[in-house]
Order: structure tokens, then C-alpha cells, then sequence
């Protein structure tokens, strides 16, 4: 009894592993899988899926597996069984295809022969002789290869056994040995070994930011490594001997058996600015061959070298050099202090007592913004909504972004001495928002928030000064004096107005300018509500707008007349300016840091990003794939037919049989009952 139960055992195994269904439901598992890693983008850093998916989901995917489908561990087994199985289902059906393809049937009986639904008789008026030879003469002329049985003269009967098609069986061959390639193919590039030293812990992750050359032995891979696939930036000038390998929540370093170096990186753009075509100019060092060779790399025309391919796959920046203005934001410093950074780099900023630092993370030349998009304002919404109406143009918001180029545009982060960090993304020139120019900047505390956008509004000059007067200005409080007398004297003008009602209202004039100053609209908010009944504060807020606007007015035409500059007509322009400035000196109370970087000037320098790869099992695939479709081919194109004809002394009996009953063999079945029947008459 254990003997058979062991022998059985095997033999369950067996006939498990050469199942059809196994094999059919590990290919519906591997496509599933493969609809996910299409869908989910794979390979990005963890932060990017924790910021999308969010925690609970994030644990789940990753859990799973998903953020590299196609190197998972479990993905990789079912490949492994996949080919297993069909592996096994070859071996158990080759040999029937086989002789099948060899067979052509020859013993069936007159019996079996009528039993066939496509079946025709005719009167043998020939002698047997010339009907043979009629008959074979016409199956060979349509395609037909045939085998005679046992001739036993005239008076016995004699079968001719016909086919054509039955290479439709290599088909089943041909299918499942593509299958088996592909998979193969597909273990090798998703480099099992690599998986294997990772379960046996000696490969190791690197999860810390760390120059190449730091990366320890544990999470360094060597140029025999089977298979990779990494990428790697080089700015102009620079070189490489590395690329970078991510995986789950860090990276493994990839040593390459040769250097690359950046010679130029040259991109062209369309008349919008967008990215038309760009491509690199390399230099490959093998110290191996002790040569060096020169290439270019460009989208879809790689450069291949010691099995490993060289794509060119995006472009960044490589350490352009920024010169910029400072503006305090919140103080009466009314001249910029200036500025240098590095992209890529850290500086350090000082603000008084402040200390703080600058991490410039990007630059970019060319910026295509879409039509009618809009970011969030940059204050919250609140009680000066509804002063919106009042003023024409409330708090800021992003800006219409329209679909051609704006410019050059920067992004940086600035990080306090507690190591709490903001995001900036600023554009260097001003922006056509609504027939009005603005100088726009964009912050955000974190990176899965929306920026949002401060409009700074540009003087007649297209710059910035003349908005960093008006607000140092109102930050000044030795001028807020003069500016109220101004505003009084500029509002009671031709009016018999006392002296005593005169200062009163320079006074209130003054609280306004110390209030706004202080807080912004919601300071003043808060003030109205304490000092004002309900029912009048919508009232009161009219009139300490307008109070405020005339009087940044003056302030204007205050800080100009100081600066030698003529003053401005009273037109709607300059109020508009006013109103902008009310709303950009609002909105940078929520601005994160005190001060706005302004670019000035720059020297580019540029960076390519290549992807190289090295993919030893792509030639098994391409070879699986010819061999899927021509399998495929043979088994749905090409239709097996029999025929059989029985040569009686009397009669002969023909019948035909496919693989496949359609159309078109029944109509070839009445072609040949009809050929057949005047082939054998007379």
C-alpha cells in the first residue's frame, strides 16, 4: 500500500504540472499582473506611491509587491511554474502531434467511413485501374498528400488515404514552446539570482543618501551581474561609471565595465517651448580594451556596448549657476540684498537673528503652461471674500496659465534651523494674467500639496520694484505720519473741514496702515468684528478699504516723489496697482518665509538622464514572440483536412473530415462531391 501510494504521488505531481487548466490559470494570473504594473507606475520612490495611494494602500501594494510586478518574488515563481507546466504539457503532447502529423489513417473501414456526416458515394462506370489513378492524379493536384492501402486487385477494395494541412499541429508546438521561451527569457532579465542573494540577506538596499563611491560592498552590484536595468544623470563635462538601481524604499548601485562621459547634451524645441528632440554626445572608456569611443545617444536609438544599452531618457538640470535678488517681504527694507546658488546645492540665508537654508532643487529654461488652469490662492479663505467684490480682485491665486512658453522658472527650498522646509517654484519674468503683468510665486510645506500662488504686481518697468517701494513703505512705520496727512489732505480737499475732524481722521488713517501692517486683511477683520456692530461691519469694511487703498496711494506717489520718480496719474491703472499690491502684501503674511528670491540672471548647465540596461533574455523573448505568432498562424489559419476514398469493384465511397467544421469546409466538401462525381463518370 505505501509503495503505490508513493509511486502515485509523483504521478498526481505529474499529471497536475501537465494540466491545460494549471497552465491557462497561471497565464490569467500573469496577465492580471501584468494589467497592474501597465497601470501602476513601477519603480518610483516610496514617497511618490505614500503620497498617492496613501498609508493603508501603501502597505497593501507594497506588501504585495506591486511597485516592481515584474522582478516580485511571486511573479518570478509563477513564471518558473508556468514554465513547468507547459514544459510538461509539451512533453506529453508532442508525441501524439507528432504522429499525428505522420498519420494518415489508412486502416479506416467502409463502416467507420459511412458513419462521417460529409460522405458521397458514386458508381464506379470506370475500371478500377483508371479510376486510381483519376483519383490520385486530383487529390495530388489540389494539395493533398496521400498513402494507398493494401491493394487487393480488382476485386477487392482498395483505400486512398488523404490529408493536407496537418502542419496546423505545429501550431500546439509551436505556441507552447514560445511560451516556455518567453518565460525563460523573462526569469533571466528579472534576475532570479539577484533575488536569491537579496532572501539569503548578502544584498542589502541602500536606503541613505550617499555618494556612489560611499555605497558599501552589500549594496553594490558588480559588471558580471546578469541583468539591470538603472539610470543615471551626468551634467556637461561630467562622467559616470555607475548607475543607480531602485528598488523598494532604496537603491543598489550598479558598477559598469566602463565610463561614460557628457561631452554636450543638445535639445531643441518646438516654437511653444515644448521639448522637440534632444540628444547626447558621449565618450565610452573601456579600461578593459584601454580604448574610448565616441556616440550619440538620442530617443529611440540607443548605443549598445558589452551587452549593455545605452538610452537616452530624459534631460534635467546639471547645476545651472542663479544669480538673484533678496526682497525682504515683511520688513521696510526697500533695496534687495543679493543672492547666488548652485541648483542641487545648499547656501546659507541669514535674516536678521534668522538663519536658514536654501536648497535651490531645479531650473528649468522653458516653461509651457496650459490655458485656464489655476492653483489655490495663497491665503486661506475667509472673512475678505466677500471684500472681493469691494475691490474687483481679491486675495491671489495661481495664475491663467497659457499654452505657450512663460520663461525660465526656479524652484528651491527653504529650511529654518528647526529643519522644517518650504518649496518655492518662482518664474523669472512676469506673467500676462488678465491683461495685467504679475511677477508669480508658488509655495507649498509639502510635496503632496498644490502650490500656492502669490502674484507680485509688476511697476511700469515690467519689474518688482515698484511693488517692494509700496510695501516697504507700509512697513515703515515713521511713514505711516506722512502718509495718513496725505490721505487726509488728498480726501478733504475743497471740503470745509476742522482741524480737529482733520486729525481724527489722520489718526484713524494711521490705525488702519499700523493694523493691515501688522496682520493683513485678517488683522482688519478681526478689528471690524471687535470694534463694529454685525449689522454695520460689511459697511465698515467698504469703508476702511477704500480708506486703505487711497492712503497706499499717497504711500505710493510718497516713496516715487523720495526715489526721484514722477508720480502717478490718479487713473485706474494706478489704483489697480494698489489693489494689487493690497492683495500680494496680504497674501505674503502666508508665505512661509520672509523672503522672495528673485532670479536675475543665470548660466545653464544641463544634464542627461540615461538609462542603461543590460538584457541578456531579450533576444529569447523577441525569439518567443516570432514563435507565438507563427504558431498562432499555423493554428488558425491553416485547417487540417482528411479525406478518405474507398475504390470499390462497384462503387467508391468518399468521405472528409477537418479539424475545424466552418464555412468554408463545407463548401469545400460539395466542391470536391461535385469534382468527384464527374471525375469518375464515363
Amino acid at each position: 500500500m505505501q509503495t503505490a501510494t508513493q509511486s502515485s504521488f509523483p504521478r498526481a505531481v505529474y499529471e497536475l504540472l501537465s494540466s491545460m487548466r494549471l497552465a491557462i490559470s497561471l497565464l490569467t494570473v500573469l496577465a492580471i499582473a501584468s494589467v497592474i504594473g501597465t497601470v501602476l507606475k513601477q519603480n518610483e520612490p516610496y514617497s511618490n506611491y505614500m503620497i498617492e495611494l496613501g498609508p493603508f494602500w501603501f502597505k497593501a501594494f507594497a506588501a504585495l509587491g506591486l511597485y516592481d510586478v515584474y522582478h516580485a518574488g511571486w511573479f518570478l515563481a509563477i513564471l518558473l511554474f508556468l514554465i513547468l507546466s507547459v514544459g510538461f504539457c509539451i512533453y506529453r503532447q508532442t508525441p501524439l502531434m507528432l504522429r499525428e502529423i505522420k498519420s494518415f489513417r489508412e486502416h479506416a473501414t467502409e463502416a467507420s467511413l459511412r458513419g462521417f456526416a460529409h460522405q458521397a458515394s458514386y458508381p464506379l462506370e470506370a475500371g478500377k485501374a483508371a479510376a486510381m489513378q483519376r483519383l490520385t492524379c486530383y487529390l495530388a493536384g489540389q494539395g493533398f498528400r496521400f498513402k494507398l492501402g493494401a491493394d487487393g486487385g480488382d476485386a477487392q477494395p482498395t483505400l486512398i488515404a488523404a490529408k493536407a494541412g496537418s502542419l496546423t499541429r505545429l501550431g500546439y508546438i509551436l505556441t507552447h514552446s514560445a511560451i516556455v521561451i518567453i518565460c525563460i527569457g523573462g526569469l533571466i532579465d528579472g534576475n532570479v539570482p539577484l533575488k536569491v542573494q537579496e532572501l539569503l540577506g548578502y544584498k542589502k538596499t541602500e536606503t541613505r543618501d550617499l555618494p556612489s563611491d560611499k555605497v558599501p560592498a552589500i549594496s553594490r552590484l558588480t559588471p558580471a551581474n546578469l541583468s539591470f536595468r538603472g539610470s543615471v544623470s551626468i551634467p556637461e563635462a561630467g562622467s559616470a561609471d555607475v548607475v543607480y538601481l531602485n528598488l523598494a524604499d532604496g537603491y543598489l548601485v550598479q558598477d559598469l565595465p566602463f565610463q561614460i562621459q557628457l561631452k554636450k547634451f543638445r535639445i531643441e524645441h518646438y516654437a511653444t517651448g515644448q521639448p522637440k528632440s534632444f540628444e547626447s554626445d558621449i565618450v565610452i572608456t573601456d579600461p578593459d580594451a584601454k580604448k574610448a569611443f565616441e556616440g550619440t545617444v538620442s530617443v529611440n536609438h540607443p548605443i549598445i556596448y558589452k551587452g549593455v544599452a545605452i538610452y537616452q531618457a530624459s534631460f534635467g538640470d546639471g547645476g545651472s549657476r542663479l544669480a538673484m535678488n533678496g526682497w525682504s517681504l515683511l520688513s521696510p527694507a526697500a533695496k534687495p540684498f543679493p543672492f547666488k546658488g548652485v541648483v542641487n546645492q545648499s547656501s546659507s540665508l541669514s535674516n536678521g537673528d534668522a538663519q536658514y537654508t536654501v536648497e535651490i532643487t531645479d531650473f528649468k529654461m522653458f516653461n509651457v503652461q496650459d490655458a485656464d488652469e489655476k492653483a489655490d490662492a495663497a491665503q486661506p479663505p475667509g472673512f475678505w471674500q466677500n471684500a472681493s467684490r469691494i475691490m474687483d480682485d481679491a486675495a491671489s491665486s495661481a495664475p491663467k496659465k497659457r499654452a505657450h512658453n512663460v520663461g525660465p522658472s526656479y524652484q528651491y527650498k527653504i529650511r529654518d534651523a528647526q529643519g522644517q522646509a518650504r518649496e518655492y517654484h518662482n518664474f523669472m519674468l512676469p506673467l500676462q494674467i488678465d491683461g495685467r503683468s504679475y511677477l508669480v510665486s508658488g509655495m507649498r510645506a509639502a510635496p503632496n500639496e498644490p502650490f500656492r500662488y502669490v502674484r507680485f504686481p509688476a511697476d511700469e518697468n515690467g519689474g518688482v520694484e515698484g511693488y517692494m517701494r509700496l510695501r516697504a513703505a507700509l512697513f515703515d512705520k515713521a511713514l505711516h505720519p506722512e502718509i495718513a496727512r496725505r490721505f487726509a489732505a488728498a480726501a478733504t480737499q475743497g471740503a470745509a473741514v476742522n482741524e480737529a475732524l482733520r486729525a481724527k481722521l489722520v489718526d484713524s488713517t494711521g490705525k488702519v496702515l499700523e493694523i493691515f501692517a501688522h496682520g493683513g486683511f485678517e488683522d482688519l477683520a478681526k478689528f471690524i468684528e471687535g470694534a463694529v456692530d454685525k449689522a454695520e461691519q460689511e459697511k465698515a469694511a467698504e469703508t476702511y478699504l477704500k480708506v486703505l487703498e487711497r492712503a497706499l496711494f499717497e504711500a505710493n506717489q510718497l516713496v516715487r516723489q523720495r526715489d526721484g520718480l514722477k508720480p502717478l496719474p490718479p487713473d485706474m491703472q494706478s489704483v489697480q496697482f494698489v489693489r494689487e499690491s493690497l492683495n500680494a502684501i496680504n497674501d505674503s503674511f502666508y508665505y512661509g518665509n520672509p523672503v522672495y528670491l528673485q532670479l536675475k540672471n543665470y548660466e545653464e548647465v544641463l544634464s542627461s538622464g540615461l538609462q542603461l540596461t543590460r538584457s541578456p533574455g531579450k533576444t529569447l523573448v523577441y525569439s518567443g514572440s516570432v514563435l507565438l505568432v507563427l504558431g498562432l498562424f499555423a493554428m488558425f489559419y491553416i485547417r487540417e483536412r482528411r479525406i478518405w476514398l474507398l475504390v470499390q469493384p462497384d462503387t467508391v465511397l468518399f468521405a472528409m473530415s477537418s479539424n475545424r467544421k466552418t464555412l468554408d469546409f463545407e463548401n469545400e466538401f460539395r466542391q470536391h462531391q461535385q469534382n468527384l462525381a464527374g471525375l469518375l463518370k464515363g
